[in-house]
């Protein structure tokens, strides 16, 4: 018997070891499946990063070569940021291509000197910049067409700001069928109010400044005397920095001028043409015949056309390892800790690479380059000590406001050697303020949830958003509201060298435009970027230099992973429109921390 149990029990053991083996092979053979998977992967990554960058060097090298008799193609629709990252490829819906500010200006420059470009054919239906920008390049086509070469613009319907970038051009084409406005700058603003008070929420506001009205749209349904003010005087003073250029380049008076507005005489195209106000009416291809006739081609030629985000690709900075002017930019809203500088100003961030800057012995002199509506107060006053920290080592500091610099933009900028702004920047708001909203009645009367608490001490809980601020939390607040404001107010009378009650007097969160600001003495001259650079070359005594900007910019392959926020962001814009701006200040002022130096919102005007 025990004979035949033997063979069975052999069998039995047989098969359980065929059983692991079977399955210790499989684990064996996927580890090592996976593991040549991976190597494979990653030589086929490290392939694509190499293809990337030739199909990258490819298309710089390709864009880069401008051929003769060329007219640049100057394409204002896409979004004007101060500067744009260069991405070699196309991606779509992704990322939208646009060329930052610093570059269409360098272009612009470029091609006056460039035998290749002979004009320059203007799209400007839409321009999306603010003012200073949309002058800042209107400026530079003026200082192109001294070269006698042609600017010509052409739309099928021309926006106030696209027309009043239009009017440097030596003939505007517009179509037949198409449409034009002119009938003045106008601020609308959005008060949420009834909202507020429909859905039981407190909002418990601390400022220091009549003007200060960033935080009206919360506790007020219209404006307040105040604030109707400040927009009006604004509004108008933006107005005539228009006037002033349009009557002098279509030499239509400026009576005249404000006639067609306020009386919508512009009207229709034909309406354009007999007020002066275009010098044609024509189709597409019809404005490119005149650019065929000014380049003496014949009818079945085509010109060569090349757009300035091509052109831009030619041009790289110089940077002979001598003495040094550098333009650092400070751009976005300002904040606390570490941060993207291509997103915004972070205090953290800011510090660390400005250092890096003024110690660098061949920097003998900085442009700070803000456009800026503010922000967190400490972290203006800790961008402020480090600029402090960089005279005191010897460097000159001159600023060149851009569309913005205000409130904390403003506080960054006042004490440095020397500050330029265009006639329509935006500045001052010289101001603080504080919000602290309470859910306490929205969560009980309208979804039922009431909130109990215990702490160790009486205002454990101060500052949080479930209750309101009692008297005694409200008045440390505003103390604290007091103080902050008391200090920015000396800086700012400290830097331009005034007495602290006489900046009161212009503060109290004001905005004004920069030509008003050159009058109230908070900038010292009107003028753009190059005017910055050269005065601060001027006070650093340099007869030669070399400029550099800073902070450095990521590449186009670190940008690419980086790529999808900024599509979001498009997304929503696009999505919502004219209230994208509405939902992103409401978004900026409740996403606050802490004691803010900010504006009351930020503008745009068509």
């Amino acid at each position: 018997m025990n004979e035949n149990i033997q063979p069975q029990q052999d069998q039995q053991e047989t098969r359980s070891r065929k059983f692991w083996r079977v399955v210790l092979g499989s684990m064996v053979g996927f580890v090592l499946a996976s593991i040549i998977v991976s190597v494979l992967s990653i030589l086929m990554f490290l392939g694509m990063i190499a293809s990337l960058e030739k199909t990258a060097s490819s298309a710089m090298s390709s864009s880069a070569n401008v051929k003769d008799n060329s007219v640049l193609v100057v394409d204002l629709s896409t979004p004007i940021a101060e500067r744009a990252v260069e991405i070699p490829f196309d991606f779509g819906s992704y990322a939208q291509q646009s060329v930052g500010l610093d570059k269409i200006l360098a272009s612009l420059k470029s091609a006056a000197g460039d035998s290749k470009i002979k004009g320059i054919y203007l799209k400007t239906s839409t321009v999306s910049a603010a003012p200073a920008s949309i002058k800042a390049i209107r400026d530079a086509l003026m200082e192109f067409k001294k070269s006698g070469k042609f600017v010509y613009a052409y739309s099928d319907v021309y926006t106030q700001n696209g027309y009043y970038m239009s009017t440097v051009a030596d003939k505007i084409l517009l179509n037949p069928s198409g449409d034009m406005s002119l009938k003045g700058y106008a601020f609308q603003l959005m008060f949420y109010k009834n909202l507020i008070d429909k859905m039981d929420v407190d909002v418990q506001i601390f400022r220091h400044g009549q003007f200060k009205s960033a935080v009206e749209p919360y506790f007020l349904d219209k404006m307040s005397e105040a604030n109707r003010e400040q927009m009006s005087t604004l509004a108008n003073s933006l107005w005539q920095v228009f006037l002033q250029d349009v009557s002098k380049a279509r030499n239509i008076s400026i009576d005249d001028l404000n006639n067609i507005a306020d009386n919508l005489l512009c009207s229709s195209p034909k309406a354009a043409l007999e007020l002066k106000l275009v010098d044609q009416l024509a189709y597409a291809d019809e404005a490119e015949k005149l650019i065929k006739v000014k380049l003496n081609l014949g009818e079945n030629d085509k010109p060569n056309y090349v757009s300035l985000g091509q052109y831009a690709k030619t041009l790289s900075e110089k940077d002979g390892g001598g003495q040094k002017v550098a333009v650092f930019y400070a751009f976005g809203d300002i904040s606390d800790g570490k941060g993207d500088s291509e997103k915004g100003i972070y205090s953290e961030t800011f510090v660390k690479e400005f250092r890096k800057v003024y110690k660098d012995k061949d920097v003998k002199a900085i442009v700070l380059r803000v456009n800026s509506p503010g922000g967190s107060a400490l972290a203006s006053e800790n961008i402020w000590h480090e600029i402090e920290n960089a005279k005191a080592a010897g460097k000159k500091v001159v600023v060149s406001m851009g569309d913005y610099a205000a409130s904390g933009g403003y506080y960054i900028s006042c004490n440095s050697d020397y500050i330029f702004a265009e006639p329509n920047t935006i500045t001052g708001s010289i101001g603080v303020f504080g919000m602290v909203p309470s859910l306490q009645r929205f969560l009980k009367n309208k979804i039922g949830i009431t909130i109990d608490e215990v702490g160790s001490n009486e205002h454990a809980s101060s500052g949080g958003i479930y209750r309101p601020l009692d008297e005694l939390e409200s008045q440390r607040l505003q103390a604290s509201i007091e103080d902050i404001y008391s200090t920015f107010t000396k800086r700012v009378a400290d830097g331009r060298r005034m007495d602290v009650a006489y900046v009161d007097s212009i503060g109290q969160g004001r905005v004004w435009a920069g030509s008003d600001a050159l009058k109230l003495g908070l900038v010292d001259e009107l003028g753009n970027l190059d005017k910055a650079i050269a005065k601060a070359a001027e006070l650093a005594a340099l007869d030669s230099y070399d400029v550099c900007y800073y902070p450095k910019q990521k590449d186009w392959f670190s940008l690419l992973f980086s790529v999808k926020d900024d599509a979001v962001d498009a997304a929503v814009r696009a999505r919502l429109g004219q209230f994208y701006y509405m939902f992103d200040g409401m978004q900026q002022v409740l996403g606050c921390d802490g004691v803010q130096a900010r504006m009351p919102m930020v503008f745009t005007i068509e």
